[in-house]
């Protein structure tokens, strides 16, 4: 079993991330949360935890991980620090700490931000950390949904390095796309967009698999 951290684990995308990998054959995941009374509601269901904000110190998370999904995000309110030097300060600690596969969420138009009407703060952050990504010595995949829904999941999208449309697609049937790109023959070292679409997600990957 491959360990996985989980950065934005107590996320509405991040917690469904981490019950997929819970649940999962291959992967065990290692919740990544900010503070210590967030702990709890992971121990109650046999996961484990450990303590990291991304604004501080991150060089102990990545002790003993094979693999990291960062989920994380200010929601606007800390861009600079949380959504792009969190996730820089993160793939510095990975590459230190040999880390096999660095999953990163990012976002539909983080390839042009300054070509989006509302958000640039925020998708010029998500470039910078992709950017950084695509140059680490790490292997990696970059998945930019379109506007994330709490719809139910139908496992079904459509995937692009570059869509050139907007659309939505169901937070559910992102952490499963993440999880997917885990494995070690799908999407290395690619950057591709997700929206709701009409192919079953393993089927969408499999131009991304080596």
């Amino acid at each position: 079993m491959e360990r996985i951290l989980v950065a934005g684990a107590t996320g509405t995308t991040g917690k469904q991330v981490v019950e997929l990998l819970k649940n999962d054959q291959y992967f065990e995941p290692v919740a990544m949360v900010r503070k210590p009374e967030q702990v709890d509601q992971f121990k109650a269901n046999g996961i484990e935890t450990v303590l990291g904000d991304l604004t501080n110190d991150l060089s102990h998370t990545t002790n003993n991980i094979d693999k990291v999904i960062f989920a994380a995000g200010s929601k606007g309110k800390n861009v600079e620090e949380v959504d792009k030097n969190g996730a820089i300060k993160l793939i510095d600690e990975s590459q230190n700490a040999t880390v096999k596969k660095f999953v990163m969420l990012s976002s539909m138009g983080a390839d042009n931000p300054e070509q989006a009407s509302d958000l640039q703060e925020y998708l010029k952050a998500k470039q910078a950390a992709d950017n950084y990504l695509k140059n680490s010595n790490l292997n990696y995949s970059i998945v930019r949904p379109g506007s994330l829904t709490d719809d139910n999941s139908n496992n079904k999208i459509e995937l692009q390095s570059k869509l050139n449309k907007h659309g939505e697609i169901p937070r559910a049937d992102v952490a499963k796309v993440l999880v997917k790109a885990l494995h070690d023959d799908v999407a290395n070292k690619e950057t591709f967009e997700i929206i709701k679409g009409e192919t079953l997600i393993a089927d969408a990957l499999e131009p991304v698999q080596q």
